[in-house]
């Protein structure tokens, strides 16, 4: 049987370094992070390991590396990083020989000491059977460009493009399919040409994960800026890795080592200083640079293995796509698994048809597309969405059904959305109850850079057993679209403290149902995560303005009491609403409408232009040319 050493090390409360000693003494070969034996010897492993209980003595073969002290100790690599750079003041990469103290020193800062001993032997795997099947199933890269806005996305997207791309013109309109390929001498990439990070999360929203790698461009004369460190978050928080080109090195006041030191404060620990980012120095004006960032974007698809298989089922995903006269429907697919031809019949979500033409980022038309290719197809029935999934099936009619049923699908699906609630701080505790979640993720703004980092250093320090409260993103501002994009893409909750969120954004936040929190007072944000996490939050109202409303008469009846003769100038008032009435600046009365009438009938509401009696709660000291503005308390984020 197959057995996971990080699982087996979990089961006995230690770390992958323990199983590896036993491994080493029993002579068992393992393969990466996995061993396989018969019942009798796992009955064995597990006996040695319930002997080392509470033990935190691990075994390393002399000449280890970062990377192995990390498997050994089951500790994320940046994590070994940073206390390397940040303790031992040791440079490293994650591939550099450590001397033996320096490794002595890494372990016991995580609890642990040092056995020095022979490595278990890993199995090794048939090198011609490993070749075969990686030639058959690689597939290139699809990279995506982010960064801050000015800092060099389009010219180095541009300079890309026109020394590695033929592209063909049609009556001097060059062909833009949202996506193109790079050839070299190495292999192929894939580039997406989305607007940037909001896009790239807008169709993670929707369940596209179509990115396999970020390149994060940063101009050297600059530094990380707002839009950067979003990239950054935008990233991490799709689990894309990140590659860094350093631009704008052709500039006199370029100091890219500065931005290398920037970046280590967002936990993006380049490899210059013993982190596993890699990162490349490049000019999107004269190209330098822009090969050896090629390089390392293939060999960071080599290491990450990338594969599909050209035979398999085909399906593939919308990156574009718009209406033309003359074409009709059009759409820019990217294919990430099987094959896609001309002649195929198509579900795209809503949409449907036969693919009647097929054109590739040249702008040739092509007869087939294999994974990581993008494709610009003819023949849909209508415009379908970016983020969108495209499958074939046997026939048009197949097609036209699914796509119906996925009508459908979708309409109940934003029926339960809308009756299911996303994150909220009132409802954590509700998803925690029901085992949905245990975590809370934040998406943290505030007015200036002092602001935000109290805030986090306040929230970093809340602690609770069952909950984990964690900060996706950090940044200086007002609330913007793309934050409210992450915390859709994430399920996390955007706070605000000394904000206020943009107009688009407050529109993406209600359709997608995404809580927004703003504060003026530091502790009552910190007191409402508190309480949220403890399930203690009470509900949060605000004023919503109904009307305005003018005393223009007072009648004294005995039986009856004071009633004022009211004229509506504005909106509505209705009864039992909540008022103030002004008279001039001063408010001279806040409370409860008790009764309201329309001649002799009692009445609901009164609407702007109409005449209505209006008496109020335990009041009656009003005076003619007083104004009352009605307003009713809703509650709000939950």
């Amino acid at each position: 049987m197959s057995v996971s050493i990080p699982e087996i090390a979990k089961e006995h409360g230690l770390v992958p370094g323990h199983v590896y000693g036993v491994l080493a003494e029993l002579g068992i070969e393992h393969e990466g992070d996995r061993f396989e034996v018969d019942a009798e010897v796992l009955e064995l492993i597990r006996v040695s390991l319930g002997e080392l209980a509470g033990s935190k003595e691990i075994r390393l073969p002399h000449g280890r590396t970062p990377r192995d002290v990390s498997l050994a100790l089951g500790v994320p690599q940046p994590e070994i990083q940073k206390c390397l750079i940040q303790k031992l003041k040791t440079m490293a990469s994650v591939a550099t020989v450590l001397k033996d103290d320096v490794a002595e020193k890494l372990v016991a800062n995580f609890g642990y000491t040092v056995h020095w001993g022979e490595a278990p032997k890993p199995k090794p795997k048939p090198a011609a059977e490993a070749a075969s099947a990686k030639a058959a199933l690689a597939r290139p890269p699809v990279v995506t460009i982010m960064g801050h806005v000015d800092h060099g996305k389009t010219s180095l997207l541009d300079y890309i493009r026109k020394t590695n791309v033929v592209a063909k013109e049609f009556g001097g309109i060059t062909q833009h399919i949202g996506a193109y390929q790079v050839d070299l001498p190495e292999g192929r990439i894939t580039f997406l040409d989305t607007p940037g990070h909001a896009a790239f999360t807008e169709m993670r929203a929707r369940g596209a994960q179509v990115t396999d790698i970020a390149v994060l461009v940063v101009a050297s004369d600059d530094g990380v800026m707002p839009q950067t460190i979003e990239a950054i978050n935008h990233a991490k928080n799709a689990k894309v890795p990140i590659i860094v080109a350093v631009n704008k090195i052709d500039k006199p006041g370029a100091r890219p080592d500065k931005v290398l030191q920037e970046l280590t404060q967002y936990e993006v620990i380049p490899e210059a200083f013993g982190g596993d980012t890699i990162t490349c120095n490049v000019s999107a004006i004269t190209g330098e640079g822009v090969p050896q960032l090629l390089e390392m974007i293939l060999l960071q698809a080599e290491v990450m293995q990338l594969t599909a298989d050209p035979k398999g089922a085909t399906r593939g995903v919308v990156v574009e796509a718009k209406l033309e006269r003359g074409r009709g429907p059009v759409a820019t697919v990217l294919v990430q698994e099987g094959t896609l031809r001309v002649g195929d019949a198509v579900a795209v979500t809503a949409a449907y048809g036969k693919i009647k033409a097929m054109t590739d980022y040249k702008g040739e038309k092509v007869d087939a597309a294999g994974p990581s290719a993008p494709v610009e197809i003819l023949g849909l029935s209508e415009v379908p969405m970016a983020g969108d999934t495209v499958i074939v099936v046997k026939s048009e009619r197949d097609a036209r059904e699914i796509a119906e049923q996925r009508k459908d699908d979708d309409r109940l699906k934003d029926i339960r959305q809308a009756h299911k609630p996303r994150m909220t701080l009132r409802g954590i505790r509700e998803k925690l109850t029901q085992g949905e979640s245990k975590e809370l993720l934040l998406v943290i703004k505030a007015d200036v850079q002092g602001s935000v980092e109290a805030v986090r250093g306040l929230i970093e320090k809340i602690e609770n057993e069952e909950v984990e409260v964690k900060i996706i993103h950090y940044g200086v501002g007002s609330v913007t679209e793309s934050d409210v994009l992450l915390a859709s893409a994430s399920d996390a909750i955007v706070v605000g403290f000394n904000v206020k969120p943009e107009g688009k954004a407050k529109a993406e936040a209600e359709r997608h149902k995404v809580e927004i929190r703003t504060y003026n007072i530091i502790y009552e944000l910190i007191d409402d995560i508190h309480k949220a996490v403890k399930g203690m939050l009470e509900p949060k109202f605000e004023e919503m303005y109904l009307g305005t409303v003018d005393i223009r008469v007072k009648f004294d009846f005995s039986r009856k009491g004071v009633i004022a003769g009211c004229y509506v100038t504005d909106g509505k008032v209705t009864r039992n609403a909540r008022c103030r009435v002004k008279r001039g600046r001063e408010v001279v009365f806040e409370g409860a409408i008790s009764s309201l009438k329309h001649l002799k009938d009692d009445v609901r509401e009164a609407t702007v232009g109409f005449e209505c009696g209006i008496t109020f709660d335990g009041w009656q000291d009003f005076q003619v040319g007083d104004q009352i503005e009605a307003y009713e308390m809703v509650q709000i984020n939950d």
